[in-house]
């Protein structure tokens, strides 16, 4: 006998699940499925365990590589690696128990299996032990997220050719690495591995790394990895992965030339494909994109009454703070409470590298193709006192403005901790602030924040410390 619902969740990622609570908290009775682990791939192999491994990084690379700066020295330092993976699964485990806390406090079924819709109104849960439960509901959310793309003839074995996933679960360190892909997940593991002295090449086919960042952001972060030894192919475009006895051998091309690159291992981090297929959506007629993305409305409803889809499988910006803001907005329609209209071009971008990368908004080119009259509000951290106190001081912030009306377009950010600094500034944005506010709000010294507000007066054309 199917069980009853009002709202039946596909997938526990950090949209899904977070869907499912604000869908509780609101009256709903709810149903979770998830065919994995609860949190996703952010809780389990993505976010959470990266920013774990990244700070053991971070150690690693001032033990290694500023002793003398600090003051300190050793005769045989030692580190070990598999200390910093299984640290980073504890921290991983702890928020997924807290995760499935969440789901009790709130009243949430939870059905472990896989999910598949026979109807606009109905789920099939099949379970690991071959059992079937059918689940009714009038509201379908549909929050199954996103796979590693990797091309078909590029055989991933997970151990010389690897996605995030192998890499992140990995408790050894490979001797040299060939990273496919500069996005969030390529710089962030080559940060980590050459923390620890592995040889790391980044391979790009666009003409710079971190390519969706503004441009001036890419060249800082090449230069600060260069200077670390990471080594960066821009404009090279892969052409065969293959595994050797000793490891892998990367053929890459570029201007008619190619060369081919060894290593011990290859991370594909090229991007992801969304997780569409299977769930039966086409025999109810949702309309799928022809790269496999649900079609959705600014309200999270598919083109079929009572479905709805949320996070990266609808390919609006696939970040899992995008993926529960649409889980709220999407629960708070399903109820008939008030709510907001997402802007995905202002949502915070934040990559985790060494320095950070921290934006939102247009780049200054953007602006200008859009014929904005621009002015910058430019601050480097070299300026900033707490940032040369931490001795890390590589970066700056940029604030791009219209010069006619004082509107924040986008703000682009690199060095210490600035992804902290993010939430000042698209709330900035949202409330309508210009930079003169940002400039005239006091900012507690010393902090990596004040780097804002020297930036907002740089916009102001009256810079107090450059």
């Amino acid at each position: 006998m199917a069980e009853n619902f009002d709202v039946i969740v596909i997938g526990a990622g950090p949209g899904g699940y977070v869907a499912a609570i604000r869908a509780a908290q609101l009256g709903q009775k709810v149903a979770i499925v998830d065919k994995q682990w609860l949190g996703g791939v952010c809780l389990n192999v993505g976010c959470i365990p990266s920013k774990s491994l990244l700070k053991n990084a971070e150690v690693a690379h001032t033990l290694r590589e500023r002793g003398k700066e600090f003051g300190f020295s050793f005769e045989n330092l030692k580190l070990d690696f598999t200390v910093a993976a299984k640290r980073s699964r504890q921290v991983s485990d702890r928020l997924v128990k807290g995760v499935g806390f969440l789901m009790k406090k709130n009243n949430i079924n939870v059905f472990m299996g896989t999910a598949r819709l026979t109807s606009a109104t109905t789920v099939e849960v099949f379970a690991k032990d071959q059992s079937v439960t059918e689940l009714v509901a009038k509201n379908i959310i549909v929050a199954t997220g996103a796979s590693s793309a990797v091309p078909g003839v590029w055989k991933v074995d997970g151990e010389k050719v690897v996605t995030y996933y192998e890499a992140i679960l990995q408790d050894k360190l490979p001797k040299s690495v060939v990273v496919i892909g500069s996005g969030a997940i390529g710089v962030e593991f080559s940060t980590v591995w050459s923390s620890y002295g592995v040889d790391v090449t980044i391979v790009e086919m666009l003409p710079r790394i971190v390519p969706l960042e503004d441009e001036e952001v890419s060249a800082e972060l090449e230069k600060a990895f260069k200077k670390r030894g990471i080594k960066t192919l821009t404009g090279h475009k892969v052409e065969a992965v293959e595994a050797t006895e000793s490891g892998v051998r990367v053929t890459v091309s570029a201007g008619g030339a190619t060369k081919v690159l060894e290593a011990e291992q290859a991370l594909v981090a090229i991007g992801f494909r969304p997780n569409s297929k299977g769930l039966g959506l086409e025999e109810i007629g949702v309309k799928i994109s022809e790269r496999g993305f649900i079609e959705i409305d600014e309200k999270m409803s598919t083109n079929v009454p009572g479905i709805w889809a949320i996070g990266d499988v609808t390919g609006k910006l696939m970040l899992a703070h995008v993926g529960s803001a649409m889980g709220i907005v999407c629960a708070e329609h399903i109820a008939g409470h008030e709510t907001v209209t997402l802007d995905y071009e202002m949502m915070p971008r934040a990559t985790y590298c060494q320095p950070q990368i921290a934006s939102f908004g247009l780049t200054e080119a953007q602006a200008r193709e859009r014929g904005y009259t621009v002015k910058i509000g430019r601050f480097p951290f070299q300026a900033n006192g707490k940032a040369l106190g931490l001795g890390d001081y590589a970066g700056w912030v940029k604030l791009v403005i219209d010069e006619k009306y004082g509107e924040i377009l986008g703000a682009h950010m690199i060095g210490p901790e600035v992804t902290e600094l993010l939430p000042e500034l698209t709330l900035a944005h949202m409330l309508e602030l210009t930079p003169a506010e940002i400039a005239r709000n006091v900012h507690a010294h010393p902090t990596i924040s004040e780097a804002l507000m020297e930036a907002a007066h740089a916009a102001e054309g009256s810079a107090i410390h450059i």
